[in-house]
C-alpha cells in the first residue's frame, strides 16, 4: 500500500479526532441525547451540521471522471484537512462556553467505540486496496468525517445498553451506601429555577452548625446523584443537600424514590422547559412531587408568592411553611429590603415572633431573597439559632453564573448566563438598572418555552429597552422575537447590535464600554446556542 496514502489518512484521522472533541462536547451538553435533545439540537443547528467546509470532500467527486495523479490528490487532501484542522483549533481558542467537554469514562467508552466505527473502513480499504479506485476511497472516508455528528450518535447508540448496566451497578452501590447511613438526612431542592443557588445558599447556612453535603455544581440527575453519594457522600456527614432537576414529570418522584428526602424546597415554578413538560399543568404537578414525597415527619419550604405554590392542592400531610416578601400570610417573611450594587439588606419576621431581625448578603437581587429565605426558613426549624442564621447568610459566596458580579478587563460584569426564565432574567434587569454608568445586556433569549417563547421573549425585550444602553443579541433568528420587543418601545435600532456567535461580544463589549461600564450577560449563553 502506498505509504503516503497512509500519511494522508492519519492527517484526515487528526481533523477527524479534533472534530469529534465538539461532536462529543455537544452531545454531552444535550445530556447525551436524553430526551432526544442532540437530535433537536442537530435539527436546530442543521447548518453546523450539514452546511460546513467538509463538504470540499465532495469536490473530490469531479475527479472521478477526470484522470488526476495520484500524488496530486493526495497531496490536495493532506492540504485541505490541515487547513480545516488548523480552523478549527483556531476557533476553539476564541469560543467562549459555560462548560467544557468534561473527558469521563463515559466519553472515554464512547471514543473507543467511535474509533472502531471511523476504522472498520479503513480496514476493508486496506484489504482490497486498488490505486485506481482512491479517489472513491477518500470519498467513503471522506463522508464518514463529513456525518462526525451522526458517527457520534449512532455511537451512542451502540453503547447504550452498556452505560445502562453500569448505571444501575453504580445505582446499586448508591443505595447500600445511604442503607448503611441511618443518621444521614437528606434535602431534597428542586423548582423550574433557582435550584443551584438555593442550594449553595443553604449548604452556607447550614454548614454553621451540621457537616454538609451539597450534590456538585448541577449535579441533579439519576447519575448526578449517583456520583455524589459514591464519591463525595462520607459518615461524618449530617445532611446531604440534593438538587433535583427534571424535564418531564415522574421524573422528580424517580429521585425521590432514590435518595428519600425528609426536607423539600421548591423554589418557584415557572415555564422552564415548558416545551418537554407539555404544560404549565404538568410543570406545577412534577414540582410538587418532590413535596408530596416526604413522609410525614418531613418538612417542606414553599414560596407563599408563587401562586402555583399557594393554590395548589398538596397530598400530603407534612409540615408546610411558606416564605415571602409581597404575601404577609406566611411563616417567614423579609421586608425592609435594600438591593445595591454591592449586596442586599432585610429584615426577617418569623410567624409568632413580634421581632424583627436583620440580615445581610453580598448576593445580588430580589431574586437571591427568595432563596435565602428558603435557606432561614429550613435552618430554623432544623435548629439553628437567629445569630447563626446571620452568620451563615453573610458568609454565603456569591454563586457561579448567577447574578455573578466579575471583571472582564475594564468592564464589570453581572454573570447570569445560567438563568433561562423570565422572573429571574426581568429581576437581573432590575439589578442592572442598579448600577451607575453605561448598562450594556448580552442574551439569546429564553428556550424550552414552548408555545409561550414568542410572547416570553417578545416582553424579555421590552423590558430590555427600559434597563440598557446598549444590547448586543446573540443569533439573529433565536433573538428576533426579543428585538421586535425592544423596538417596540422605540429604542434606537443603532443601539441593538446582532451577532451569530457568543464569543463575537466580548470584543464588541469593548467597542461599546464607557469610563463606567456594566455587561450584564444573561440567559443560557452556551456553545450549543451559537448561530453560524
Amino acid at each position: 500500500m502506498n505509504v503516503k496514502f497512509i500519511i494522508s489518512l492519519l492527517v484526515l484521522f487528526v481533523y477527524t479526532f479534533i472534530k469529534t472533541k465538539k461532536s462529543f462536547h455537544m452531545l454531552q451538553q444535550n445530556w447525551y441525547n436524553e430526551g432526544l435533545r442532540y437530535i433537536k439540537w442537530m435539527l436546530k443547528n442543521l447548518k453546523l451540521v450539514f452546511l460546513n467546509y467538509d463538504l470540499l470532500f465532495l469536490v473530490l467527486a469531479i475527479f472521478l471522471n477526470i484522470k488526476i495523479d495520484n500524488m496530486l490528490l493526495m497531496s490536495l487532501v493532506v492540504i485541505m484537512y490541515t487547513i480545516l484542522s488548523l480552523r478549527y483549533i483556531n476557533n476553539k481558542r476564541k469560543e467562549q462556553v459555560k462548560l467544557e467537554l468534561k473527558v469521563t469514562a463515559r466519553v472515554k467508552r464512547l471514543f473507543v467505540t467511535e474509533a472502531i466505527l471511523y476504522i472498520i473502513p479503513v480496514i476493508l480499504i486496506m484489504l482490497h486496496f486498488n490505486e485506481h479506485n482512491l479517489v472513491i476511497y477518500y470519498l467513503i472516508i471522506g463522508l464518514f468525517v463529513y456525518l462526525n455528528y451522526i458517527v457520534t450518535l449512532v455511537a451512542s447508540y451502540i453503547n447504550f445498553p452498556i452505560e445502562k448496566l453500569l448505571s444501575l451497578r453504580f445505582k446499586l452501590k448508591a443505595k447500600r451506601k445511604l442503607k448503611n447511613m441511618p443518621n444521614l438526612k437528606v434535602i431534597g431542592i428542586t423548582g423550574s429555577y433557582g435550584k443551584t443557588s438555593s442550594k449553595n445558599i443553604l449548604n452556607d447556612i447550614l454548614g454553621i452548625k451540621y457537616n454538609v453535603l451539597p450534590t456538585p455544581k448541577n449535579f441533579n440527575t439519576p447519575v448526578g446523584l449517583t456520583i455524589t453519594i459514591n464519591n463525595y457522600l462520607d459518615k461524618f456527614n449530617d445532611y446531604m443537600i440534593a438538587e433535583m432537576g427534571a424535564f418531564k414529570r415522574g421524573e422528580i418522584k424517580y429521585l425521590c424514590n432514590y435518595v428519600k428526602p425528609t426536607y423539600g424546597i421548591l423554589t418557584r415554578i415557572g415555564t422552564a422547559h415548558l416545551e418537554s413538560f407539555g404544560s404549565q399543568e404538568n410543570i406545577q404537578k412534577g414540582k410538587f412531587e418532590l413535596i408530596e414525597s416526604l413522609p410525614h415527619d418531613g418538612i417542606g419550604i414553599l414560596n407563599g408568592d408563587d401562586e402555583l405554590q399557594v393554590n395548589y392542592k398538596l397530598k400530603n400531610d407534612c409540615k408546610i411553611v411558606f416564605i415571602g416578601i409581597e404575601n404577609k400570610n406566611v411563616d417567614v417573611r423579609a421586608e425592609n429590603i435594600k438591593l445595591s450594587q454591592d449586596g442586599s439588606t432585610f429584615d426577617v419576621i418569623f410567624k409568632g415572633d413580634k421581632k424583627k431581625y436583620k440580615f445581610e448578603t453580598k448576593l445580588l437581587g430580589q431574586a437571591n431573597i427568595y432563596n435565602i429565605l428558603a435557606g432561614i426558613a429550613l435552618g430554623h426549624e432544623l435548629g439553628l439559632s437567629i445569630k447563626q442564621l446571620q452568620t451563615g447568610v453573610k458568609r454565603v459566596n456569591t454563586i457561579e453564573h448567577r447574578l455573578e458580579l466579575k471583571k472582564y478587563f475594564d468592564i464589570n460584569i453581572i454573570d447570569d448566563a445560567y438563568n433561562s426564565n423570565p422572573v429571574g432574567a426581568k429581576m437581573a434587569l432590575d439589578v442592572l438598572k442598579l448600577m451607575p454608568g453605561k448598562r450594556i445586556v448580552v442574551t439569546p433569549g429564553m428556550i424550552e418555552m414552548g408555545s409561550l417563547q414568542k410572547e416570553l421573549n417578545y416582553t424579555f425585550g421590552q423590558e430590555i429597552a427600559s434597563s440598557a444602553d446598549e444590547v448586543i443579541l446573540v443569533g439573529k433568528n433565536q433573538t428576533k422575537d426579543i428585538y421586535d420587543g425592544i423596538v417596540s418601545k422605540k429604542f434606537k435600532k443603532d443601539k441593538i447590535h446582532i451577532i451569530n456567535d457568543v464569543k463575537e461580544a466580548f470584543p464588541m463589549m469593548q467597542k461599546l464600554k464607557d469610563k463606567e461600564t456594566y455587561a450584564l450577560l444573561e440567559n443560557d449563553l452556551p456553545d450549543i446556542f451559537n448561530e453560524k
